[in-house]
């Protein structure tokens, strides 16, 4: 086989591999525009549990639960997060207990649990931008086979597709980007506020987590 002729085959395979993935591609776009549709809701809703008129700040929460554990549960459920509702039940039933290293380990328990939560919105950070570039570059090749048929209309058709991708791709990076910030620095704040009621409550030494979590983004 002449270098010329397997060149040309290599090339025929890649193309035909890109365009077998414009679908998909298209397909993962709009996947990704939902989930961040979701993300999105789903912080406007925990933003409403913090911001609402008469909602109990974390820290006083925690302090009420580890005052008294036996409400420590039902104080939980009126966490800003299920994360931290999570998180407030725990320590108070090791309050309750008196075991101290339980304590900790609900800590450590919601660093993962927020780290779990902070992966998705930094995944589309990165997949959207990926796959709106991938979006733009592949009906560049049949625009440009229209373009030297003479095709403007399957050029334009083509183009518009292009640039759709691109769009849909950096507005998932970016929305996700900043959703990422503003989740790490409420995460951090509220197990710093876990921490503060710990230590008020001489359950157990402060731990160090926190640094953790601020590296989540």
């Amino acid at each position: 086989m002449s270098p010329p002729l397997a060149a040309d085959r290599i090339g025929d395979a890649l193309s035909g591999i890109s365009s077998a993935l414009a679908v998909p591609v298209q397909v993962a776009a709009l996947l990704l525009l939902l989930l961040l549709a979701f993300e999105l809701g789903r912080a406007a809703a925990e933003g409403w549990r913090r911001l609402r008129p008469g909602a109990p700040r974390l820290l006083e929460l925690a302090g009420r639960a580890l005052a008294d554990p036996r409400q420590g549960r039902e104080l939980a459920r009126l966490a800003p997060t299920a994360i931290a509702g999570a998180a407030l039940g725990a320590i108070s039933d090791a309050v309750g207990t008196g075991n101290r290293d339980a304590v900790e380990q609900a800590l450590a328990d919601y660093e993962l649990a927020v780290q779990r939560r902070l992966d998705r919105t930094r995944m589309l950070v990165r997949a959207g931008p990926a796959v709106g570039l991938m979006g733009t570059l592949i009906p560049l090749a049949p625009g440009l086979a229209a373009l030297g048929r003479g095709d403007i209309a399957g050029l334009a058709a083509d183009l518009r597709t292009a640039f759709a991708a691109t769009v849909v791709g950096l507005l998932v990076g970016t929305v996700a980007f900043a959703l990422t910030l503003a989740r790490t620095r409420r995460a951090t704040e509220d197990l710093a506020a876990l921490e503060r009621a710990v230590e008020t409550a001489g359950a157990a030494p402060p731990t160090t987590v926190a640094p953790v979590v601020e590296r989540a983004a």
